[in-house]
């Protein structure tokens, strides 16, 4: 690899893929992650969530589908995500 070489791209060929969480851009360099994964990585790029706040996927009809923390998820560019407080009934 071209050490001057500043792309963002993965062994694929693929560029970073951006989405919304909570109305805030997030980027990921792979595509293929899990629901923690979605919230770990807000997290870390200053959406205010926390991991154990419930996650899901706004569709294109407008309809949320919940995503668990260990569901796999294939991320494309602008897909979009809400992560709000779960309620706590245990």
């Amino acid at each position: 690899m071209n050490p001057t070489d500043t792309s963002t791209a993965d062994p694929e060929g693929h560029s970073e893929i951006r989405i919304t969480v909570n109305g805030q851009f997030v980027t990921f360099a792979v595509k293929q992650v899990n629901g923690e994964e979605i919230k770990s990585t807000a997290i870390a790029q200053g959406v205010p969530i926390q991991l154990d706040f419930d996650l899901s996927e706004v569709l294109p009809d407008g309809k949320q589908r919940p995503i668990g923390n260990e569901k796999s998820v294939t991320l494309k560019e602008g897909d979009e995500f809400w992560a709000i407080p779960g309620d706590d009934n245990s």
